[in-house]
């Protein structure tokens, strides 16, 4: 069993991964680079940024965002190419235009639903019970004097 243990853990991929730290010569360039990466959405992961996930594309993604602000390209222009190339869903905070209106109108509609819904809920829990009759009243007491019998 130890011997198992020790070849998984020495044929594992996990111990060949590696992180790669990119050198920035100056401080506002590597702030730039950080609030670049934590606004562009993994597209492989789809719940995280670049800057946590670790996904090849990810990496790759890190890669360009470096390279084009060693390049000089401004913020604006780097979110271009990156939306360029993968669409607005690459964007946490995707523009409001007609391709993602969805996006925006689906938090809105999904609380406006589940009020709706709460208010049915009650509106049905409000309505007045049905009476019963004479008869029926009757029925249930000799139910309930033979149960305790």
């Amino acid at each position: 069993m130890k011997l198992a243990m020790i070849l998984l853990v020495l044929f594992s991929c996990s111990l060949h991964a590696e992180i790669k730290i990119y050198d920035f010569k100056d401080p506002a360039l590597e702030q730039r680079y950080q609030g670049l990466t934590e606004e562009l959405r993994c597209l492989v992961c789809q719940n995280q940024n670049i800057a946590d996930s670790h996904a090849e594309l990810a990496e790759d993604l890190r890669g360009k965002v470096y390279e084009l602000l060693n390049k000089g390209e401004t913020d604006a222009q780097i979110v271009e190419y990156m939306t360029n190339r993968y669409g607005d869903f690459v964007l946490y905070r995707p523009p409001l235009k007609s391709k993602t209106l969805i996006l925006w109108l689906a938090p809105i509609l999904t609380v406006l639903l589940g009020a709706f819904g709460f208010w049915a809920v009650l509106r049905k829990r409000d309505k007045p019970q049905e009476h019963l009759s004479d008869t029926e009243r009757q029925r249930i007491e000799e139910l309930l004097k033979r149960k305790s019998e």
